[in-house]
C-alpha cells in the first residue's frame, strides 16, 4: 500500500489550513498515513529556519498577508493573531501520537484536526490539559489516551519523529512525505495529489 508520512507541528496555522484536504486526499488515493507529530524547534535549528519572533519584520508580515489570503480562499475560519499564540505544541505532538499508538491513524488524523482548529479557529489554548481532555472528549476518544501521552514510550516516539523528520530533510510543517519526496506547505498538494494518482 502507498505510504504517505505526514509532519508537523500542532501549532502551525499551515497545518491547519491543510488538514482536512490532505486526509481526504490520502483517502482518496488509498494511501496509508503516518503521523508524525514532531518538535520543529528541533527541526528548525538543524535546518536553518528560525522561529516565528526571531523572523525579520518583512516575513512576519507577510506571513499575516498569506494567511488571510488563504483562509478567505478556503473558506476556513482563522484568527490571524489568536488569543493562544505563541503556543507550546509538546503536550498535544505527544497526545496525538498516544491515539495514533492507541488506536491507529484514523483518530490521530480526527484528533489532530480538533487541535489544529483548536488553536486557529476557537482560540482555545492546547498547552493546557484540561484543553486537551476536553478535544479527547469532542472527538469521542478514550480520556485515558492524556495519561498514555505521559509515558515514556510516548516522548521516545516523539524524539524519534523528530530524528525522522531531519534525516527526511524535512525542514518546514506541514510536509508531506512519498518514498523520499517531500512536498513541503498546504500550498503544494495539488503535486502531491498528482503524485499519488501517478503511483
Amino acid at each position: 500500500m502507498l505510504s504517505i508520512d505526514y509532519y508537523f507541528t500542532p501549532q502551525s496555522p499551515w497545518t491547519y489550513l491543510g488538514h482536512q484536504r490532505f486526509v481526504h486526499m490520502a483517502q482518496a488515493a488509498g494511501a496509508a498515513v503516518r503521523v508524525l507529530a514532531a518538535d520543529f524547534g528541533q527541526v528548525f535549528a538543524t535546518s536553518g529556519g528560525l522561529p516565528l519572533p526571531k523572523r525579520a519584520p518583512q516575513r512576519q508580515a507577510y506571513r499575516l498577508v498569506e494567511l488571510r489570503r488563504f483562509s478567505e480562499h478556503l473558506g476556513m475560519p482563522l484568527h490571524l493573531q489568536p488569543t493562544f499564540f505563541p503556543v507550546s505544541g509538546d503536550d498535544a505532538a505527544r497526545l496525538i501520537i498516544a491515539a495514533e499508538k492507541a488506536g491507529g491513524s484514523e483518530p490521530a488524523l480526527a484528533l489532530s484536526g480538533a487541535i489544529f482548529a483548536a488553536v486557529w479557529a476557537q482560540q482555545r489554548n492546547i498547552a493546557d490539559a484540561a484543553t486537551l481532555a476536553q478535544l479527547l472528549a469532542e472527538q469521542g476518544l478514550p480520556a485515558a489516551w492524556w495519561d498514555d501521552s505521559r509515558s515514556a514510550a510516548v516522548q521516545q516516539a516523539y524524539e524519534a519523529n523528530t530524528a525522522q523528520a531531519i534525516a527526511a530533510g524535512v525542514f518546514g510543517a506541514p510536509s508531506y512525505v512519498v518514498d523520499g519526496e517531500i512536498f513541503w506547505g498546504q500550498d503544494r498538494l495539488e503535486f502531491l495529489r498528482r503524485r499519488l494518482a501517478a503511483q
